[in-house]
């Protein structure tokens, strides 16, 4: 099994890897270390349609792109076709390369929002949606759903047809349900129905956590490309590994302690030189904590990382690893 080249639209990843988008954990710092482990293609966090409509403060840090790490696919949320198709147009000039919209999240205040995942139970906004973006710039527009809304509207099928008929480049898909958030075990095979259903690319996403589980995915499901959200918390490794397995069909040997300690530091330094030290250290306490999950006294090790308030501490107790 070869790594792939994967096209959308006129964008050729170099491979058909693929780091998800995840509010909070794929910041700028942490797509820049993915993409060194290999990533084909890196998401940003989601980004407010209308937050950006009212020149929100904030949104300006979630839209900031490194040239480092491009490809890089622009992720935006909301349920006003018109409003996002608008903006669409207001960040076109900024450098990514394709245009995601946001049709899984399944958090509360999102969904309940009537955005994210609770667009799925309404087939003919998405429509809408899809096409007045599509119409509205030049760059590939891609549209990431979930299997449906809940047990009784697994819609993913239709939704994903509608999406290919009013003009996306490429549709990814979790096999999950919004109900069930990220329990339980993703259903692959609704990534395969998909996969029948339409000719744009398919981006199969749920528990790919290592190579194996990626060559499976894509012998299951024919999937044209591989999505990794929680896998790579953590572990940006993961990417280097599938690829490895790809190319050489050999497993390759995790991280040593010493290779995890400089990712630390690494991933670290750069929340620091990105966010400046109050916030970076904070952000970072969560990536120590998958980082070091599953070591010798890793619980210790977390309750002390909460305490941790500058570059120079966190040093000083990753050393101690």
């Amino acid at each position: 099994m070869m790594a792939k080249t994967l096209k959308i639209g006129e964008v050729v990843l170099k491979n058909n890897l693929i780091l998800a988008p995840m509010a909070g954990v794929t910041d700028l710092p942490f797509r820049l270390l993915c993409k060194e482990q290999g990533a084909g293609l890196v998401c940003m966090e989601m980004v407010s349609a209308k937050a950006i409509y009212y020149r929100n403060r904030n949104t300006e840090a979630l839209l900031s792109i490194d040239d480092r790490e491009r490809p890089v696919s622009l992720q935006l949320f909301g349920s006003d076709a018109d409003i996002i198709s608008e903006m669409a147009k207001r960040v076109e000039e900024r450098p990514f390369s394709i245009l995601d919209l946001n049709m899984g999240c399944p958090v509360p205040k999102v969904a309940g929002n009537g955005e994210g995942s609770a667009l799925m139970k309404n087939p003919a906004l998405v429509e809408e949606i899809v096409k007045k973006t599509v119409k509205a710039i030049k760059k590939p527009v891609t549209v990431k759903i979930r299997k449906g809304f809940d047990a009784d509207h697994v819609n993913a099928v239709e939704i994903a047809r509608i999406a290919e008929a009013s003009g996306a480049a490429a549709v990814a898909v979790h096999g999950r349900t919004r109900e069930q958030y990220y329990q339980g075990k993703a259903d692959w095979d609704i990534i395969r129905q998909v996969k029948e259903a339409v000719r744009i690319p398919v981006i199969g996403n749920g528990d790919v956590i290592s190579a194996e589980s990626a060559e499976a995915m894509l012998q299951e499901t024919g999937c044209d490309g591989i999505m990794i959200g929680r896998g790579a918390q953590g572990n940006p490794w993961i990417f280097r590994q599938i690829l490895h397995w790809m190319e050489t069909g050999e497993k390759k040997a995790a991280p040593s302690l010493t290779e995890v300690k400089t990712m630390i530091l690494r991933h670290a330094r750069l929340l620091v030189e990105y966010k400046g030290s109050y916030t970076g250290i904070r952000e970072m306490r969560k990536h120590v904590a998958w980082y070091t999950s599953g070591f010798p006294h890793s619980a210790r090790l977390r309750a002390r990382v909460n305490e941790v308030e500058s570059l120079e501490e966190l040093e000083d107790l990753i050393q101690e690893l």
